[in-house]
Protein backbone atom coordinates (compact mmCIF):
# COMPACT_ATOMS: atom_id res chain seq x y z
CA UNK A 1 0.00 0.00 0.00
CA UNK A 2 2.91 2.50 0.84
CA UNK A 3 4.35 1.64 -2.85
CA UNK A 4 0.50 2.37 -4.46
CA UNK A 5 0.27 5.59 -2.56
CA UNK A 6 4.57 6.84 -3.30
CA UNK A 7 3.50 5.68 -7.08
CA UNK A 8 0.40 7.96 -7.10
CA UNK A 9 2.38 10.88 -5.20
CA UNK A 10 4.86 10.89 -7.84
CA UNK A 11 2.25 11.07 -10.76
CA UNK A 12 0.92 14.01 -9.52
CA UNK A 13 3.94 15.66 -8.77
CA UNK A 14 5.09 15.25 -12.30
CA UNK A 15 1.82 16.20 -13.59
CA UNK A 16 2.37 19.42 -11.51
CA UNK A 17 4.86 20.80 -14.32
CA UNK A 18 7.26 22.85 -12.05
CA UNK A 19 11.16 22.58 -13.40
CA UNK A 20 13.09 22.72 -9.95
CA UNK A 21 10.52 19.89 -8.63
CA UNK A 22 11.15 18.04 -12.06
CA UNK A 23 15.08 18.23 -11.45
CA UNK A 24 14.97 17.06 -7.81
CA UNK A 25 12.87 14.30 -9.26
CA UNK A 26 15.28 13.10 -11.92
CA UNK A 27 18.22 13.74 -9.45
CA UNK A 28 16.92 11.06 -6.86
CA UNK A 29 15.76 8.57 -9.26
CA UNK A 30 18.69 8.51 -10.47
CA UNK A 31 20.33 8.23 -7.42
CA UNK A 32 18.65 5.05 -6.62
CA UNK A 33 19.18 3.72 -9.78
CA UNK A 34 23.01 4.08 -9.55
CA UNK A 35 22.65 2.73 -5.80
CA UNK A 36 20.98 -0.67 -7.08
CA UNK A 37 23.11 -1.37 -10.09
CA UNK A 38 26.06 -0.25 -7.09
CA UNK A 39 24.31 -3.52 -4.91
CA UNK A 40 23.61 -5.86 -8.19
CA UNK A 41 26.81 -6.35 -9.37
CA UNK A 42 28.13 -7.62 -6.61
CA UNK A 43 25.47 -9.71 -5.54
CA UNK A 44 25.40 -11.39 -9.26
CA UNK A 45 28.83 -12.28 -8.49
CA UNK A 46 28.68 -13.88 -4.78
CA UNK A 47 25.43 -15.70 -5.28
CA UNK A 48 26.74 -17.77 -7.80
CA UNK A 49 30.10 -18.70 -6.34
CA UNK A 50 28.57 -19.54 -3.04
CA UNK A 51 25.83 -21.40 -5.05
CA UNK A 52 28.31 -23.41 -6.61
CA UNK A 53 30.62 -23.78 -3.84
CA UNK A 54 28.48 -25.20 -1.38
CA UNK A 55 25.72 -26.53 -3.32
CA UNK A 56 27.29 -28.41 -5.30
CA UNK A 57 28.61 -28.27 -8.99
CA UNK A 58 26.14 -31.18 -9.69
CA UNK A 59 23.19 -30.24 -7.50
CA UNK A 60 23.66 -26.29 -9.22
CA UNK A 61 24.28 -28.56 -12.91
CA UNK A 62 20.35 -29.58 -12.63
CA UNK A 63 19.10 -26.18 -11.55
CA UNK A 64 21.05 -24.96 -14.52
CA UNK A 65 19.44 -27.29 -16.79
CA UNK A 66 15.95 -26.71 -15.63
CA UNK A 67 16.76 -22.87 -15.88
CA UNK A 68 18.24 -23.13 -19.04
CA UNK A 69 15.34 -24.55 -20.56
CA UNK A 70 12.56 -22.88 -19.09
CA UNK A 71 14.52 -19.74 -20.20
CA UNK A 72 14.84 -21.17 -23.81
CA UNK A 73 10.96 -22.15 -24.19
CA UNK A 74 9.61 -18.70 -22.74
CA UNK A 75 12.05 -16.49 -24.53
CA UNK A 76 11.26 -18.57 -27.95
CA UNK A 77 7.33 -17.77 -27.58
CA UNK A 78 8.14 -14.11 -26.80
CA UNK A 79 9.22 -14.33 -30.28
CA UNK A 80 6.80 -15.88 -31.89
CA UNK A 81 3.98 -13.83 -30.31
CA UNK A 82 6.17 -10.95 -31.89
CA UNK A 83 6.00 -12.65 -34.93
CA UNK A 84 2.79 -13.85 -35.46
CA UNK A 85 0.94 -9.99 -34.18
CA UNK A 86 3.53 -8.64 -36.44
CA UNK A 87 1.88 -10.46 -39.68
CA UNK A 88 -1.60 -9.28 -38.18
CA UNK A 89 -1.50 -5.67 -37.59
CA UNK A 90 1.58 -5.30 -40.57
CA UNK A 91 2.74 -1.85 -39.99
CA UNK A 92 3.35 0.25 -43.08
CA UNK A 93 6.28 1.53 -44.04
CA UNK A 94 7.33 5.19 -42.99
CA UNK A 95 6.85 8.02 -45.64
CA UNK A 96 9.96 8.46 -47.83
CA UNK A 97 10.13 12.22 -46.52
CA UNK A 98 10.12 10.81 -42.74
CA UNK A 99 13.52 8.92 -43.34
CA UNK A 100 15.44 11.02 -45.01
CA UNK A 101 14.85 13.88 -42.43
CA UNK A 102 16.07 11.34 -39.43
CA UNK A 103 19.83 9.57 -39.32
CA UNK A 104 21.02 7.75 -36.49
CA UNK A 105 22.50 9.95 -33.26
CA UNK A 106 25.42 8.28 -33.33
CA UNK A 107 28.00 6.49 -35.37
CA UNK A 108 27.32 3.25 -34.98
CA UNK A 109 30.03 2.01 -37.81
CA UNK A 110 32.02 -0.06 -35.13
CA UNK A 111 29.60 -1.90 -33.38
CA UNK A 112 28.87 -5.09 -34.19
CA UNK A 113 27.60 -8.25 -32.50
CA UNK A 114 30.58 -10.35 -32.93
CA UNK A 115 32.73 -7.71 -30.79
CA UNK A 116 29.37 -6.99 -28.78
CA UNK A 117 30.34 -11.50 -27.95
CA UNK A 118 33.70 -10.95 -27.81
CA UNK A 119 33.38 -8.58 -25.03
CA UNK A 120 32.04 -11.26 -23.07
CA UNK A 121 34.82 -13.59 -22.46
CA UNK A 122 37.31 -11.72 -19.82
CA UNK A 123 40.83 -10.88 -20.31
CA UNK A 124 41.34 -9.18 -17.19
CA UNK A 125 39.65 -10.12 -13.77
CA UNK A 126 38.98 -6.20 -12.98
CA UNK A 127 37.58 -4.64 -15.97
CA UNK A 128 34.13 -6.72 -16.06
CA UNK A 129 33.44 -4.83 -12.46
CA UNK A 130 34.55 -1.39 -14.04
CA UNK A 131 32.37 -1.87 -16.68
CA UNK A 132 29.88 -3.74 -15.05
CA UNK A 133 29.59 -6.33 -17.74
CA UNK A 134 27.30 -9.10 -16.01
CA UNK A 135 27.96 -11.54 -18.66
CA UNK A 136 31.57 -11.68 -17.97
CA UNK A 137 30.95 -11.39 -14.54
CA UNK A 138 28.98 -14.80 -14.74
CA UNK A 139 31.56 -16.93 -16.40
CA UNK A 140 34.08 -15.21 -13.68
CA UNK A 141 31.68 -16.59 -10.98
CA UNK A 142 31.13 -19.76 -12.65
CA UNK A 143 34.93 -20.28 -13.00
CA UNK A 144 35.39 -19.64 -9.39
CA UNK A 145 32.13 -21.60 -8.18
CA UNK A 146 33.00 -24.25 -9.71
CA UNK A 147 36.79 -24.86 -8.35
CA UNK A 148 36.06 -23.79 -4.95
CA UNK A 149 33.38 -27.28 -5.01
CA UNK A 150 36.01 -29.13 -6.42
CA UNK A 151 38.69 -28.24 -4.13
CA UNK A 152 39.25 -31.08 -1.71
CA UNK A 153 37.96 -30.27 2.17
CA UNK A 154 40.21 -28.17 3.78
CA UNK A 155 40.96 -25.11 6.41
CA UNK A 156 41.57 -22.75 3.54
CA UNK A 157 38.40 -23.71 1.58
CA UNK A 158 36.12 -23.25 4.69
CA UNK A 159 37.61 -19.65 5.27
CA UNK A 160 37.29 -19.04 1.72
CA UNK A 161 33.45 -20.00 1.88
CA UNK A 162 32.75 -18.52 5.21
CA UNK A 163 34.45 -15.80 3.56
CA UNK A 164 32.16 -15.08 0.76
CA UNK A 165 29.22 -15.81 2.83
CA UNK A 166 30.15 -12.81 5.03
CA UNK A 167 30.18 -10.78 2.66
CA UNK A 168 26.98 -12.18 1.12
CA UNK A 169 25.13 -11.53 4.36
CA UNK A 170 26.41 -7.95 4.56
CA UNK A 171 25.15 -7.19 1.20
CA UNK A 172 21.59 -8.69 1.88
CA UNK A 173 21.49 -6.50 4.83
CA UNK A 174 22.34 -3.63 2.60
CA UNK A 175 19.71 -4.27 -0.08
CA UNK A 176 16.75 -4.82 2.87
CA UNK A 177 17.87 -1.13 4.03
CA UNK A 178 17.78 0.21 0.61
CA UNK A 179 14.46 -1.44 0.35
CA UNK A 180 13.20 0.35 3.11
CA UNK A 181 13.83 3.80 2.02
CA UNK A 182 12.53 2.54 -1.56
CA UNK A 183 8.91 4.69 -1.45
CA UNK A 184 10.97 7.91 -2.03
CA UNK A 185 12.36 6.18 -4.96
CA UNK A 186 8.77 5.11 -6.18
CA UNK A 187 7.70 8.93 -5.71
CA UNK A 188 10.77 9.90 -7.88
CA UNK A 189 10.33 7.16 -10.70
CA UNK A 190 6.62 7.74 -11.01
CA UNK A 191 6.99 12.03 -11.05
CA UNK A 192 9.84 11.50 -13.69
CA UNK A 193 7.75 9.25 -15.96
CA UNK A 194 4.35 11.52 -15.49
CA UNK A 195 6.92 14.72 -16.48
CA UNK A 196 7.92 12.96 -19.39
CA UNK A 197 4.19 11.76 -20.56
CA UNK A 198 3.28 15.14 -19.84
CA UNK A 199 6.03 16.77 -22.16
CA UNK A 200 4.71 14.50 -25.26
CA UNK A 201 7.92 12.31 -25.30
CA UNK A 202 5.44 9.96 -26.51
CA UNK A 203 3.45 11.95 -28.59
CA UNK A 204 5.40 10.80 -31.80
CA UNK A 205 4.93 7.30 -31.75
CA UNK A 206 4.74 5.41 -35.13
CA UNK A 207 1.26 3.81 -34.73
CA UNK A 208 1.19 0.45 -35.57
CA UNK A 209 4.85 -0.65 -35.02
CA UNK A 210 3.93 0.83 -31.16
CA UNK A 211 1.01 -1.75 -31.01
CA UNK A 212 2.78 -4.38 -32.15
CA UNK A 213 5.27 -4.10 -29.69
CA UNK A 214 2.88 -3.34 -26.74
CA UNK A 215 0.68 -5.98 -27.90
CA UNK A 216 3.16 -8.54 -28.03
CA UNK A 217 5.04 -7.73 -24.52
CA UNK A 218 1.02 -7.69 -22.70
CA UNK A 219 -0.14 -11.45 -24.83
CA UNK A 220 3.29 -12.88 -23.39
CA UNK A 221 2.73 -10.91 -19.69
CA UNK A 222 -1.01 -12.28 -18.92
CA UNK A 223 -1.53 -15.03 -21.41
CA UNK A 224 1.19 -16.82 -22.31
CA UNK A 225 3.93 -16.75 -19.02
CA UNK A 226 0.34 -17.93 -17.15
CA UNK A 227 -0.01 -20.53 -19.38
CA UNK A 228 3.57 -21.53 -18.14
CA UNK A 229 3.17 -21.58 -15.09
CA UNK A 230 -0.39 -23.51 -14.96
CA UNK A 231 1.31 -26.09 -17.27
CA UNK A 232 3.79 -26.87 -13.99
CA UNK A 233 0.49 -27.11 -11.84
CA UNK A 234 0.81 -22.99 -9.98
CA UNK A 235 -1.01 -20.59 -9.47
CA UNK A 236 -0.36 -17.70 -11.34
CA UNK A 237 -2.47 -14.86 -9.34
CA UNK A 238 -0.03 -16.40 -6.06
CA UNK A 239 3.71 -15.83 -7.81
CA UNK A 240 2.33 -12.46 -9.45
CA UNK A 241 1.33 -11.47 -6.02
CA UNK A 242 4.58 -12.82 -4.21
CA UNK A 243 6.16 -10.77 -7.63
CA UNK A 244 5.15 -7.71 -8.20
CA UNK A 245 6.91 -5.07 -6.23
CA UNK A 246 10.17 -6.76 -8.44
CA UNK A 247 7.67 -6.03 -11.60
CA UNK A 248 6.69 -2.80 -10.55
CA UNK A 249 10.26 -1.77 -9.96
CA UNK A 250 11.75 -3.03 -12.82
CA UNK A 251 8.96 -0.84 -14.91
CA UNK A 252 10.61 2.28 -13.66
CA UNK A 253 14.32 1.34 -13.48
CA UNK A 254 13.99 -0.25 -16.71
CA UNK A 255 17.14 -2.40 -15.66
CA UNK A 256 16.05 -5.76 -14.54
CA UNK A 257 20.16 -6.03 -13.02
CA UNK A 258 18.87 -3.00 -11.01
CA UNK A 259 16.04 -5.11 -9.76
CA UNK A 260 17.70 -8.45 -8.88
CA UNK A 261 17.83 -7.54 -4.96
CA UNK A 262 14.00 -6.64 -4.90
CA UNK A 263 13.58 -9.94 -7.37
CA UNK A 264 15.18 -12.13 -5.32
CA UNK A 265 14.25 -11.02 -1.96
CA UNK A 266 10.13 -11.13 -2.82
CA UNK A 267 11.31 -14.82 -4.34
CA UNK A 268 12.52 -15.87 -1.11
CA UNK A 269 10.09 -14.04 1.40
CA UNK A 270 7.16 -13.88 -0.52
CA UNK A 271 7.36 -16.61 -2.98
CA UNK A 272 9.26 -18.95 -0.60
CA UNK A 273 11.64 -20.35 -3.40
CA UNK A 274 14.32 -22.10 -1.36
CA UNK A 275 17.40 -19.91 -1.06
CA UNK A 276 19.63 -21.81 -3.02
CA UNK A 277 17.51 -22.00 -6.12
CA UNK A 278 16.56 -18.04 -5.72
CA UNK A 279 19.91 -17.49 -5.21
CA UNK A 280 20.98 -19.56 -8.25
CA UNK A 281 18.27 -19.10 -10.99
CA UNK A 282 17.63 -14.91 -10.88
CA UNK A 283 20.83 -13.66 -10.90
CA UNK A 284 21.80 -15.98 -14.31
CA UNK A 285 17.44 -15.54 -15.68
CA UNK A 286 18.46 -11.41 -15.38
CA UNK A 287 21.37 -11.93 -17.79
CA UNK A 288 20.03 -14.67 -20.28
CA UNK A 289 15.85 -14.59 -19.61
CA UNK A 290 14.72 -11.61 -21.82
CA UNK A 291 10.91 -12.03 -23.34
CA UNK A 292 10.59 -8.49 -23.69
CA UNK A 293 14.09 -8.00 -25.45
CA UNK A 294 13.42 -11.12 -27.99
CA UNK A 295 10.64 -9.73 -28.99
CA UNK A 296 11.28 -6.22 -29.46
CA UNK A 297 14.87 -7.35 -31.45
CA UNK A 298 12.33 -9.12 -34.08
CA UNK A 299 9.69 -6.95 -34.17
CA UNK A 300 12.04 -3.87 -34.60
CA UNK A 301 14.31 -6.08 -37.49
CA UNK A 302 11.40 -6.74 -39.08
CA UNK A 303 10.19 -3.17 -39.20
CA UNK A 304 13.51 -1.31 -39.75
CA UNK A 305 14.05 -3.75 -42.87
CA UNK A 306 10.98 -4.16 -44.49
CA UNK A 307 11.53 -0.06 -44.60
CA UNK A 308 14.50 -1.10 -46.68
CA UNK A 309 12.64 -2.80 -49.28
CA UNK A 310 13.60 -6.30 -47.54
CA UNK A 311 10.61 -8.68 -48.82
CA UNK A 312 9.33 -10.50 -44.97
CA UNK A 313 8.77 -14.23 -46.29
CA UNK A 314 8.91 -17.36 -43.83
CA UNK A 315 12.09 -17.82 -44.21
CA UNK A 316 13.11 -14.88 -43.57
CA UNK A 317 11.10 -14.04 -40.52
CA UNK A 318 12.04 -17.75 -39.36
CA UNK A 319 15.58 -17.16 -39.74
CA UNK A 320 15.24 -13.46 -37.67
CA UNK A 321 13.40 -14.99 -35.39
CA UNK A 322 16.00 -17.59 -34.53
CA UNK A 323 18.49 -14.08 -34.38
CA UNK A 324 16.67 -12.51 -31.72
CA UNK A 325 16.22 -15.34 -29.35
CA UNK A 326 20.17 -15.98 -29.35
CA UNK A 327 20.53 -12.07 -29.42
CA UNK A 328 18.32 -11.79 -26.46
CA UNK A 329 19.81 -14.28 -24.46
CA UNK A 330 23.36 -12.55 -24.83
CA UNK A 331 21.71 -9.24 -23.47
CA UNK A 332 22.78 -7.40 -20.93
CA UNK A 333 19.75 -6.50 -18.69
CA UNK A 334 20.82 -2.50 -18.45
CA UNK A 335 18.56 0.01 -20.00
CA UNK A 336 18.50 0.54 -23.50
CA UNK A 337 20.19 -2.83 -23.99
CA UNK A 338 17.99 -4.29 -26.45
CA UNK A 339 17.80 -1.02 -28.73
CA UNK A 340 21.99 -0.93 -28.79
CA UNK A 341 21.61 -4.31 -29.83
CA UNK A 342 19.07 -3.93 -32.47
CA UNK A 343 20.89 -1.08 -33.83
CA UNK A 344 24.19 -3.12 -33.82
CA UNK A 345 22.39 -5.77 -35.89
CA UNK A 346 20.56 -3.57 -38.26
CA UNK A 347 24.28 -1.69 -38.98
CA UNK A 348 25.63 -4.60 -39.62
CA UNK A 349 23.50 -5.53 -42.44
CA UNK A 350 23.09 -2.34 -44.03
CA UNK A 351 19.65 -1.55 -42.92
CA UNK A 352 18.10 1.75 -42.81
CA UNK A 353 19.01 2.36 -39.18
CA UNK A 354 17.82 6.08 -39.50
CA UNK A 355 14.59 4.31 -38.85
CA UNK A 356 16.01 3.61 -34.89
CA UNK A 357 16.28 7.54 -34.26
CA UNK A 358 12.39 7.35 -35.06
CA UNK A 359 11.89 4.75 -32.64
CA UNK A 360 14.16 6.75 -29.82
CA UNK A 361 11.95 9.34 -28.54
CA UNK A 362 9.32 6.87 -27.53
CA UNK A 363 11.44 4.10 -26.83
CA UNK A 364 11.46 4.94 -22.72
CA UNK A 365 7.85 3.38 -22.87
CA UNK A 366 8.82 0.50 -24.85
CA UNK A 367 11.88 0.13 -22.16
CA UNK A 368 9.50 -0.16 -19.34
CA UNK A 369 7.30 -2.66 -20.58
CA UNK A 370 9.77 -5.16 -22.01
CA UNK A 371 11.63 -4.82 -18.63
CA UNK A 372 8.45 -5.49 -16.61
CA UNK A 373 8.06 -8.65 -18.81
CA UNK A 374 11.51 -9.53 -18.50
CA UNK A 375 11.40 -9.33 -14.60
CA UNK A 376 7.79 -11.07 -14.38
CA UNK A 377 9.41 -13.90 -16.73
CA UNK A 378 12.53 -14.32 -14.19
CA UNK A 379 9.82 -14.87 -11.55
CA UNK A 380 7.89 -17.52 -13.37
CA UNK A 381 11.18 -19.49 -13.98
CA UNK A 382 12.45 -18.75 -10.84
CA UNK A 383 8.85 -20.86 -9.45
CA UNK A 384 8.73 -23.49 -12.09
CA UNK A 385 12.46 -24.27 -11.13
CA UNK A 386 11.57 -24.40 -7.65
CA UNK A 387 8.68 -26.29 -8.37
CA UNK A 388 10.85 -28.80 -9.93
CA UNK A 389 13.30 -28.93 -7.44
CA UNK A 390 10.90 -29.44 -4.42
CA UNK A 391 9.19 -32.28 -6.28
Amino acid sequence: MIWIVALIVGAVLGLLGIAWLDEVMNFVATVYTRLFHLLAVPTIVLVVITTFATFGSQGSGRIFGRTLTYTLLTTLSAGVVGAVVYLLISPQNLPAEALSANTALWDSGDLTYYDHLLSVIPDNIVRPFLEGNVLSLLLLAFAIGIGLSKLPDSENKTVIVRGLHGLQELLFLLIRGLIWTLPLGIIAFSAQLSAQVSAGVVAGSIGKYVAVILCSNLIQFFIVLPLFLLARGLNPWKVFKAMWPAVLMALFTKSSVATLPVTMRSAEMKLKARPEVARFVLPICTTINMNGCAAFILVTSLYVMQNGGTVLDLPTILLWLLIAVISAIGNAGVPMGCYFLTLSLMAGIGAPISIMGIILPIFTIIDMVETAENVWSDSCVCAMVNKNING
